[in-house]
Order: structure tokens, then sequence, then C-alpha cells
């Protein structure tokens, strides 16, 4: 947005039981504040790092993601 209003918070946590438990808690305690939380969608392999994702599958991960409503 042009007035630099924060709308949405994009979640890209490793697609990992840690990462998942990371990213719930983060959206729990992110929702009081009314942003939208959403998390990069399945593409990453399961068990994989971010650091080793490409940029299309990143980028795709980025296009399909998903909100986290909790």
């Amino acid at each position: 947005m042009a007035d630099g209003t924060v709308t949405e918070l994009i979640l890209a946590t490793d697609p990992n039981l840690e990462g998942e438990a990371t990213a719930t808690y983060l959206a729990r305690m992110i929702k009081p504040m009314g942003l939208k939380v959403t998390r990069l969608a399945s593409g990453l392999p399961v068990g994989g790092d971010l650091e080793y994702a490409d940029e299309v599958t990143l980028g795709r991960a980025f296009e399909g993601r998903r909100l986290l409503d909790v």
C-alpha cells in the first residue's frame, strides 16, 4: 500500500514440524493485531530448508500461500 500500512504478514518457516509449530504460534500472537497472516504454500520439499529453494519454486509457494486462521 502506498501509505505504508501493513495489512498482511507472510510466514516463511521451514516445511517441517518445527516450522508448522512456529507458524501457528506466531499467527496466534499476531491475530489480535488485526493483520492477515498467511503461510507459503506447499511446493517446497518437506523437511527441506528455505535457503535451498529456487526462485521459481519459492514464487509458486508465494502465489499459493494460505491463510492461517487460528
